[in-house]
C-alpha cells in the first residue's frame, strides 16, 4: 500500500504572532517557532501503524508544499520512520489560499498514485479544515474528516468519526481516500536518535508547480481568497475581585456587575 502524509508547518502554538507594521495583511515569521502541524502528527502515525500492520510492503510518503524551511518539518516526519519526502515550493505564489493549495497537491498526489492520502482533521493556524475536503472533491476520491479509527480491509477502509454529543459515525470507505485525522486516533511517537540519523538519507525531493504540470500564471489568475488584513483581538478588561466574608454581599456585588457593566443578565 503507498500512503501519502499531507504535513502543514504551522506557528508553535506557544508562539506570539506579530502582523507586520508595514503590510497588515502579512505576518511577521522572523524569530517565530513552527512545527508540524499537530493534526498532522496524528495522521503520520496511523501511516505509520497501517504500513506495519500491512502484509505486502507500503510505503509512507510525507508531501508538504511552502517555502524551504517546510524541509525541516518532511526530515522530522522521516525521523519518525516515513519514507521519503517530497516538497512543492511555493515560490511564486505570494497569496495561498486553501483552494490553490488543494489544487496543487492533487496534482502532486495524482503523480504518486497512492493508495491512501492521511492529513490533520485541520491546521491550528488558520483553523479553516478546508484542504482535505477541496483535495479529495478534486481528486473525486471519497473523504471522512475529524477520524477517530480506521481499520483497512484490502482496498477498503472502516472509518468512524466523531460527531457532536459525543456520538460516533461509521463508515465504509471504497479506495483511494482522503481522511483526515482527530487527536483521539493515537498517539503519535518520538522520532528517534537513529531514526533522525537516518532521516537525513532517507529520499527527499523538491520539485516547483510547474515541474507537476501547473502554470502559476493560471493559478494566480484563479485565486478566488486573499486575506486583506490581520487585526489582534480586543484586550480582554482586567478581572474584578471581590472581597467580603458575607456571601449575600458578595453576590449583590457580583450581580449588579453583571448587569450594569457587562449586561449579561
Amino acid at each position: 500500500m503507498k500512503i501519502v502524509v499531507l504535513v502543514k508547518q504551522t506557528p508553535d502554538s506557544e508562539a506570539k504572532i506579530k502582523i507586520s507594521n508595514d503590510d497588515k495583511s502579512r505576518l511577521e515569521d522572523g524569530g517565530t517557532k513552527f512545527v508540524v502541524n499537530p493534526y498532522d502528527e496524528f495522521a503520520i502515525e496511523e501511516a505509520l501503524k497501517i504500513k506495519e500492520k500491512a502484509k505486502d510492503p507500503s510505503e509512507v510518503i510525507i508531501v508538504s508544499m511552502g517555502d524551504d524551511s517546510v524541509k525541516d518539518r518532511i526530515i522530522k516526519a522521516l525521523a519518525m520512520g516515513a519514507d521519503r519526502g517530497l516538497q512543492i515550493s511555493s515560490s511564486g505564489l505570494e497569496s495561498l489560499d486553501s483552494l490553490t493549495v488543494a489544487k496543487v497537491l492533487a496534482k502532486a498526489i495524482e503523480g504518486e498514485n497512492p493508495d491512501l492520502v492521511l492529513c490533520g482533521k485541520q491546521a491550528i493556524d488558520d483553523d479553516n479544515m478546508h484542504v482535505g475536503v477541496m483535495l479529495a472533491e478534486l481528486l473525486h476520491w471519497p473523504h471522512v474528516n475529524v477520524v477517530n479509527k480506521i481499520e483497512i480491509d484490502t482496498m477498503t477502509a472502516f472509518v468512524e468519526r466523531e460527531v457532536e454529543g459525543g456520538q460516533v459515525e461509521k463508515y465504509k470507505v471504497g479506495l483511494p481516500a482522503v481522511l483526515g485525522a482527530n487527536k483521539a486516533l493515537n498517539t503519535p511517537r518520538y522520532a528517534s536518535l537513529p531514526g533522525i540519523m537516518k532521516a537525513k538519507r532517507k529520499p527527499f525531493d523538491r520539485k516547483t508547480p510547474a515541474d507537476i504540470g501547473i502554470d502559476i500564471n493560471q493559478l494566480k489568475s484563479e485565486l478566488m481568497t486573499q486575506v486583506t488584513a490581520y487585526q489582534y483581538p480586543a484586550e480582554k478588561p482586567q478581572g474584578k475581585i471581590f472581597k467580603g466574608e458575607a456571601a449575600d454581599i458578595v453576590v449583590k456585588k457580583v450581580v449588579k456587575l453583571l448587569r450594569d457593566e457587562a449586561k449579561v443578565i
